[in-house]
């Protein structure tokens, strides 16, 4: 049976523009047991974006719980519930990749939204306002009393993973879940700089890329993973196999992580794409919602499918570090997303076989890029 769950969420800013927070509680929606909390100071911000970051920790923190669950979220913010529901538009910049990332959580259909008076959002509104004092003072949040329910089962992280990270110049602002990004080892299409998707032959590794997924697995051991999840195509699966066995870890396969299906593209070299479409090709290079020839697709569409990857993976090994092992384009949009860069930027990015690429997500949504394109372990003997 599907399980109910109720999220109330609530955002603040003491100043709008000023020192701003988010609260929000998980509760079972027949019994109304708090099944979890959670709260953060953010900074400077108004009190849209307070909300709407609420909004998203409070469900990121009800998938957590249960990823199939059906969720009623209950705001005293008008706005967020009528753009939620889709019945007002969004038409504040700031507000739509906040609305977007919200929607991405869970499927669509899941989740219906419902508008409450302010006193009867006391509980949220007790710890958005908890987390700014503690802000003010230079803390962190933290429960007030025990959880009341047991937390899933997954493995403790390790004091490594614990450990909390200073984002940029600003404060901590709790445990980060870290990405640790492995682009596939040598196949024969990146040998020879052909288009090689996810709607095309589906190649193995090289003997260079055996070679290199074992110098990537060397280098891993010790670095506190504790998931790996793939690409289902099977360079991706044979690179992280072969992680995965070092490590003593399964590998769990997560179909969003797949690369881009390149149409009529596929197995093309960048110059046969030039001389026989040179009109579609000129038009992909430069919109993100153009698609190449044959029905392939668009980056607008990998990014939507990568973000939804991204944080089913983050609510399943919340404050953990966990392997991706994947492509070019999903490798590249994650960074661009956590940069705020636009679907540009990727044209600018290099990104060789089996490099690593890491980024931190922190419980109030922000990402920090820490690596992109290391290749120090290619070359080096397995250990």
């Amino acid at each position: 049976m599907t399980r109910a769950l109720l999220v109330e969420a609530d955002g603040g800013s003491r100043g709008n523009p000023g020192p701003a927070g988010y609260g929000a509680v998980v509760k079972d929606a027949d019994t109304g047991q708090v099944l979890a909390e959670t709260a953060a100071y953010i900074g400077t911000a108004t009190n849209n974006v307070a909300e709407y970051r609420g909004l998203i920790a409070g469900l990121r923190a009800a998938y957590a719980l249960s990823p199939e669950a059906t969720v009623r979220v209950r705001m005293d913010s008008k706005l967020v519930v009528e753009q939620m529901s889709g019945r007002w538009k969004i038409k504040h910049p700031d507000m739509r990749p906040l609305a977007l990332e919200a929607q991405k959580i869970f499927p669509s259909g899941a989740v219906r939204f419902e508008w409450m008076p302010r006193e009867r959002n006391k509980h949220a509104d007790r710890l958005a306002n908890e987390a700014m004092d503690a802000g003010r003072r230079g803390e962190e949040w933290q429960p007030s009393g025990p959880p009341t329910l047991a937390e899933p089962a997954v493995a403790e992280p390790s004091a490594a993973e614990s450990a909390e990270v200073a984002r940029g110049w600003g404060p901590s602002t709790g445990t980060p879940t870290t990405l640790l990004l492995l682009r596939h080892g040598e196949t024969p299409f990146t040998a020879e700089k052909r288009f090689s998707g996810s709607g095309g032959p589906d190649p193995e590794l090289t003997d260079i890329g055996h070679a290199q997924a074992a110098s990537a697995a060397g280098a891993l051991v010790g670095a506190g993973i504790g998931a790996v999840v793939s690409s289902p195509l099977r360079r991706c699966r044979q690179t992280a196999e072969a992680v995965a066995g070092r490590l003593g870890l399964d590998v769990r396969i997560e179909e969003g992580l797949r690369e881009t299906d390149f149409g009529s593209w596929e197995g093309l070299t960048f110059e046969e794409i030039r001389r026989r479409h040179p009109a579609e090709l000129t038009a992909w290079l430069s919109d993100a919602d153009a698609t190449p020839v044959g029905g392939g697709e668009s980056f607008a569409a990998v990014a939507r499918r990568v973000a939804v990857a991204r944080d089913k993976t983050l609510a399943r090994y919340p404050g953990r570090t966990v392997l991706a092992v994947t492509h070019v384009t999903p490798v590249k949009t994650l960074i661009r997303l956590a940069l705020g860069a636009p679907p540009s930027a990727m044209f600018r990015m290099e990104l060789s076989p089996a490099a690593l690429s890491e980024v931190g997500y922190y419980p109030d949504g922000n990402a920090t890029v820490r690596r992109f394109n290391d290749t120090a372990h290619l070359g080096r003997p397995a250990r």
